[in-house]
């Protein structure tokens, strides 16, 4: 087996670490969205739920909402606006600003995935999560060795089928 340089760099890479561990977590979300058929991507769903908790936001509030650039901002509404999700127009207090907000399908699309999809979502990460100890690199192995041994979406199959008992 080859050498995982990134976790023998320790905090060294650090940043590189958390980024990738952050997209495993977003790969295997996107098989639980897909799963129950969901048609957006998981990095498209904060911009949905930041919508639905602050209501009507700019561009740039969405970006720091998120947590991502402008630009990857805008990428992603523009998708979500293409699939009907959001409408994206001039905000009435500023015309060279850009307004986003739900569209009835994407309100829908939110109580959705708040009922239905958010928990299963939750529910595995946090069984993923359990039991961590240690420091923050420990941890960080951990959580990596427990999703390679059992994936989000199989922890979430689980939970749905002791649920169904």
């Amino acid at each position: 087996m080859t050498e995982d340089v990134i976790r023998s760099l320790g905090h060294l890479a650090l940043g590189t670490r958390l980024k990738r561990l952050g997209e495993r977590l977003q790969a295997q979300t996107q098989r639980i969205l897909d799963a129950r058929e969901v048609p957006i991507q998981a990095a498209q769903f904060p911009f949905l739920a930041a919508i639905d908790r602050c209501g009507p936001l700019t561009v740039g509030e969405l970006a720091e909402a998120v947590g991502v650039t402008q630009p990857g901002a805008t990428r992603a509404l523009a998708q979500l606006a293409e699939g009907g999700w959001v409408e994206i127009a001039n905000a009435t207090d500023d015309q060279r600003r850009k307004s986003v907000t739900l569209t009835r399908q994407g309100k829908r699309l939110v109580e959705t995935g708040k009922r239905e999809v958010w928990p299963v979502i939750d529910g595995a990460v946090k069984d993923a999560c359990r039991g961590l100890v240690g420091t923050l690199l420990e941890q960080l192995a951990a959580l990596e060795d427990g999703l390679g041994e059992r994936s989000l979406d199989r922890r979430a199959e689980a939970i749905q089928a002791r649920r169904k008992r």
